[in-house]
C-alpha cells in the first residue's frame, strides 16, 4: 500500500416483499443532533402510524424520521443489503456547514450500498436509530423524490441558489436502478430554466442519465463530479467494496465531457498515508486531465465519531503501522492531520493542478452563496466519504 512522503515522518413502482412488512436489528439508543447538513426535516410534520406489527415495545417510543424508518415497508433485499420506500415531507435540504459552498443538498437516499470504509455520512443513520454500521446495509429511497422536488423547487429561498445533489449519499448508487429517485428528480429539472445544480457520484452509472443531463445544461447551470480517492483498482476495491472500479469513473468523465457536460474529478477524502503517495496523486491528475475532467479538487480524511469507530478499526486491520498514528489524529479527542500535513497537501494539488492544466469549478458558475468559495479551496464533503 502506498506510503506518504507529503508529512515528515418518474419513479416505476417496487413491489413489497412479501411477508415482511419491518426491519430487524433495530438500534435503540438515542441519537444526538448532528451539526452541518442535517436531513432531519425529511419527516413529515404528520407522521402516520407506526406499522401495527411495531406498535408496542421501545420502538414505538420512536419520533420524527426514526419512526417513519421504524415503519418503512421493505421494498426488497439482495446481496445482503435490505432496500426500504421511506416517505418524506420534502427531497431537499437545508444546510448550515461551513465545510460545504452551499446552502441547499439533496440525498435521493438515505444509506449507501458502496460501503466506503472512510465515509462520513455514516451519522445520518443515527437520526434513524440505527447504528452507522448499517449505513450500506439498509437503504433508503426516498418516497416520490421527483414529485416533491418539482414542488420545492419553486419556493422563494431556492431563488438564484445552488443545489449540490448526493452530498451524504450517492445518487447512482445500485439502488437508482430500481427505484429511478436521481433519474425522476433530473427528469423535473430539466423542464426549468435557470437552476444551479451539480452532482456528486462514484458511479459510472450517471451516463445513463447524459441525454436529460444535456437537457439540463442547456438552461441550467450544471457540474457533474466524479469521486476517485486512488488509481489502483485493487485499493480502491479494499476502501471502496461496491463502488465502480476507478478506470469506469474515469470513462464517465470522458463520456461526459464528450457530449458537452461541465464534469471534473474530486479525490475526495484523500487517506493519510494510503491514498496519498505523491506519485499515485500524479498518475490520477494524468488520468483525469486525459479523460477531459476540467478541475481536479482535493479534500483531507474527515471522521465523525460514527466514522472513526468503523474506520479506525479497518486500519489496525489492514495498516496496522499506521494504527497508532490514525487514533492519535482521529481517535476520541482527535481533531484530524496537523497543519502542516494540509498545507503540505495543499502545495501538492496545486502543482498538479497547474501541470496539467485544470481551471474550471466544481460549483456551478451561477451561485450567488455569498460564502461560496473558488475550486482551490472547496471544502465539500464528497458522496462516500
Amino acid at each position: 500500500m502506498a506510503t506518504s512522503t507529503l508529512l515528515p515522518a418518474s419513479q416505476p413502482p417496487l413491489k413489497v416483499a412479501r411477508g415482511s412488512s419491518k426491519q430487524t436489528s433495530l438500534s435503540l439508543f438515542r441519537s444526538a443532533a448532528r451539526p452541518g447538513c442535517s436531513e432531519i426535516a425529511d419527516a413529515p410534520e404528520n407522521a402516520p402510524p407506526v406499522n401495527p406489527l411495531r406498535s408496542s415495545g421501545p420502538d414505538a417510543q420512536l419520533v420524527g424520521i426514526a419512526r417513519l424508518a421504524a415503519s418503512s415497508p421493505l421494498a426488497d433485499a439482495k446481496r445482503g443489503t435490505e432496500y426500504f420506500q421511506l416517505p418524506v415531507r420534502s427531497i431537499l435540504n437545508h444546510c448550515d456547514s461551513d465545510r460545504v459552498p452551499f446552502n441547499w443538498t439533496i440525498n435521493p437516499y438515505r444509506g449507501c450500498e458502496f460501503g466506503c470504509k472512510y465515509c462520513y455520512a455514516r451519522y445520518t443513520h443515527e437520526f434513524m436509530e440505527l447504528d452507522g454500521g448499517e449505513f450500506e446495509k439498509k437503504i433508503y429511497a426516498k418516497q416520490s423524490a421527483g414529485e416533491l422536488f418539482e414542488r420545492d423547487i419553486d419556493k422563494p429561498a431556492l431563488e438564484d441558489e445552488h443545489i449540490a445533489i448526493g452530498t451524504a449519499t450517492d445518487p447512482y448508487q445500485p439502488a437508482e436502478r430500481d427505484f429511478r429517485n436521481t433519474r425522476s428528480i433530473l427528469e423535473r429539472a430539466a423542464v426549468r430554466e435557470g437552476l444551479s445544480l451539480s452532482i456528486t457520484t462514484k458511479s459510472d452509472q450517471v451516463v445513463r442519465d447524459i441525454d436529460l443531463l444535456k437537457k439540463i445544461a442547456e438552461k441550467s447551470s450544471l457540474t457533474v463530479n466524479l469521486s476517485i480517492t486512488t488509481i489502483r483498482a485493487r485499493l480502491a476495491r479494499l476502501l471502496e467494496p461496491r463502488a465502480p472500479r476507478p478506470d469506469l469513473r474515469l470513462k464517465a468523465v470522458r463520456a461526459l465531457r464528450d457530449a458537452g457536460i461541465s464534469a471534473g474529478v474530486l479525490v475526495m477524502p484523500v487517506i493519510p498515508r494510503i491514498t496519498d503517495d505523491p506519485a499515485d496523486l500524479e498518475r490520477l491528475a494524468r488520468a483525469a486531465r486525459a479523460a477531459g475532467a476540467e478541475w481536479f479538487a482535493s479534500n483531507v480524511l474527515f471522521l465523525m465519531p460514527v466514522a472513526q469507530r468503523q474506520f479506525l478499526p479497518f486500519v489496525a486491520k489492514h495498516f496496522p503501522r499506521l494504527s497508532r498514528e490514525y487514533n492519535e489524529w482521529y481517535g476520541k479527542f482527535g481533531r484530524g492531520v496537523p497543519e502542516e500535513y494540509r498545507r503540505g497537501l495543499s502545495k501538492v494539488f496545486e502543482r498538479l493542478r497547474q501541470k496539467y492544466g485544470f481551471n474550471g469549478r466544481p460549483v456551478g458558475q451561477s451561485a450567488s452563496r455569498p460564502k461560496s468559495k473558488p475550486q482551490l479551496t472547496l471544502a465539500l464533503m464528497p458522496t462516500g466519504q
